[in-house]
């Protein structure tokens, strides 16, 4: 895995820890990360919810400069799956 999905698990472990659903990160052109009940790992399984980003919009939403909301609706942020569980999510990055 690369180096920008590896911190990335870091900080999201620091954020969120456990998380009630599946939801998986795909960054561009770096890798996956899992996020669900054991945690954040990298990872590429089945997810209820798959966030694809380039790596500038994903580590804009970790470090709070991008909103998730705004970068969805721009087309920065796509989403394939549950809306709920992507909803959540955002609350838990929050």
């Amino acid at each position: 895995m690369s180096n920008v999905v590896n911190a990335a698990v870091e900080k999201l472990n620091q954020k969120i820890g456990s998380f009630g659903s599946t939801a998986k990160f795909v960054i561009e052109d770096e890798g996956a990360i899992m996020i669900d009940e054991n945690g954040v790992r990298a990872g590429d399984e089945e997810a209820e919810v798959t966030l694809f980003a380039n790596r500038d919009t994903f580590e804009g939403i970790l470090n709070g400069s991008v909103n998730p909301a705004t970068a969805f609706m721009t087309g920065k942020l796509k989403i394939d799956g549950s809306m709920g569980v992507a909803m959540q999510l955002g609350q838990a990055l929050s």
